[in-house]
């Protein structure tokens, strides 16, 4: 699988990325390695990663627990200290190992520890691979509000082995998923259509799918790092979708859904609002619904969840002057950005959504 250059670094893939690694790191003269990993990367990917590293340097391990609920300041500090515990420098590098919650928190650990030191992605979810180790973008949430806290600051390189989803569960598989399907809707129609129907995909070839959903986020990235202009197209389906996830998150009474989850919802709600809009025909808004309704189960709405989830939309990110910004489908394959929508028409692609 051949490297795709990003911005100021390499993404590299499957067992070559780790000679690449360890040249790097040698090369690099690092005083110290530390990684930090959840849970469960801990106990199920550092098991593969460790023996590839062929260094002499100390390598300390950093494990937090798995979750979302995890990716806040406070954990953040408890990272500080053990960096500042054992001795981390500002030679020091950080190779994070895990989801997009590692990814996301290591990322900005980093970028502030001392100013900053290097870190590398390992990403273990499909979510993370495709995603969330890709393009820059670092932080936490604030309270049940997603990515309030962070930076834009590249890693060292991003290494890929898909090895590492043979230990997800299925649910997590879907939840990156979602991301994919995402970058066909917004920047290629052919490749969207590979996931029309799932009983088609030849998964022994998940490795080209995932490459070339890398390079989607990658093109588009790399045209506006600081998200200023195009980097907004990455944004369909989480207007609505990140508005959902915090919802569901802060509420007890509700199952807490996966990133991926919320994100689908989302794509399914943006698509119906580009379609009303004129920007989607109605016969490409069915052929999203009824894909990613086959794919995700559907999640039910109350009708006194859909205010407070309006509510939350005010923060979100692409918001400007007050106004809430979406990023809206024109025709599959080609996206909209900086598009106003009013509330009733928000609230009627929920309507629409239950049938």
């Amino acid at each position: 699988m051949q490297p795709i250059a990003a911005n100021g670094y390499p993404i590299v893939f499957s067992e070559n990325g780790y000679d690449f690694l360890n040249t790097f790191i040698q090369e690099s003269k690092y005083s110290n390695i530390f990684i930090l990993a959840d849970t469960n990367s801990n106990e199920y990917c550092l098991t593969r990663l460790l023996p590839f590293l062929a260094t002499d340097k100390t390598i300390e391990i950093i494990e937090i627990e798995a979750g979302e609920s995890e990716k806040n300041i406070t954990t953040c500090v408890e990272i500080w200290n053990i960096l500042t515990e054992l001795g981390a420098d500002r030679k020091t590098v950080l190779i994070n190992v895990g989801g997009g919650v590692i990814t996301d928190i290591g990322g900005f650990v980093a970028s502030t520890f001392k100013r900053g030191i290097d870190f590398i992605h390992i990403p273990t979810t499909l979510l993370a691979m495709v995603d969330a180790s890709v393009g820059g973008k670092n932080g936490v949430d604030l309270g049940n509000l997603k990515n309030q806290i962070g930076v834009i600051n590249v890693p060292k390189m991003v290494l890929i082995d898909t090895e590492y989803l043979t230990t997800l569960p299925q649910d997590q598989m879907r939840s990156g998923l979602a991301e994919m399907l995402k970058h066909g809707l917004i920047a290629d129609a052919s490749y969207w259509s590979q996931f029309k129907n799932l009983t088609q995909i030849d998964f022994a070839d998940s490795d080209a799918l995932i490459h070339r959903s890398i390079a989607i986020k990658n093109d588009i990235v790399m045209q506006d790092p600081t998200e200023n202009g195009i980097r907004k197209a990455l944004n369909f389906g989480h207007t609505l979708g990140h508005a959902i996830e915090s919802y569901f998150l802060e509420n007890d009474n509700k199952k807490t859904l996966l990133h991926g989850e919320a994100i689908a919802v989302g794509m399914i709600l943006e698509s119906y609002i580009s379609w009303q809009m004129k920007l989607l025909s109605a016969a490409e808004y069915l052929e999203i619904k009824n894909t990613i309704n086959a794919i995700f189960d559907t999640i039910v709405f109350e009708e006194e969840d859909i205010q407070p989830i309006l509510d939350l939309l005010i923060h979100d990110k692409k918001n400007e002057y007050g106004k809430i910004q979406f990023a809206l489908l024109e025709g599959i394959g080609t996206i909209k950005i900086n598009q106003e929508v009013e509330n009733k028409l928000i609230i009627k692609s929920f309507d629409d959504y239950k049938y």
